[in-house]
């Protein structure tokens, strides 16, 4: 057994377009937040109530941060998994500051669109998921996610690999 797990999965909107920053060794960090909202009735007044939570997102995967470029924007609804991780840093004013932020690493995390094509926000329609770009058969681009549609010809991992079972 594992001795920890350290496992984000969120499902929210970008609260600005995705930045990005290079770094002296020459990669890349593209980074934005995004905006989870868990709305209740009260109990007590029947009243409706929300909660905003912000979460800030950095991706150190190449692939799946240039979809992100490309393709994110404020607002866009997206489904992401990665890390949790803890940086300090030292603010103008020369105070100690500690921040929390969502982690797409090198060789893992997912990022997949959830909106739609048609309406300009993103393209889960067109297959965009964990890096993969695959709009009618198109390049692979990272890690893909099992129930998304696979680059060959559309058809989800699971549908492939039944074809392949002989019982």
């Amino acid at each position: 057994m594992a001795g920890s797990v350290n496992k984000v999965i969120l499902i929210g909107n970008l609260g600005r377009d995705p930045e990005v920053r290079t770094l002296p060794s020459g990669d890349r960090i593209v980074s934005f937040s995004v905006a989870t909202t868990e709305s209740w009735r009260d109990r007590q007044t029947g009243e409706r109530k929300e909660r905003t939570e912000w979460h800030n997102v950095s991706i150190f995967n190449e692939n799946i941060g240039k979809i992100a470029e490309q393709y994110c924007r404020k607002g866009s609804k997206i489904y992401l998994e990665g890390q949790l991780q803890t940086r300090e840093y030292t603010d103008k004013d020369g105070n100690q500051r500690k921040v929390t932020d969502v982690v797409l690493q090198r060789f893992r995390g997912e990022l997949t669109l959830l909106d739609s094509k048609g309406r300009g926000e993103g393209a889960s329609e067109s297959g965009y998921s964990g890096g993969n770009f695959a709009p009618g058969g198109g390049a692979s681009l990272g890690r893909a996610s099992p129930a998304e549609p696979a680059a060959a010809g559309g058809r989800r991992l699971a549908e492939q690999l039944d074809d392949d079972i002989p019982f």
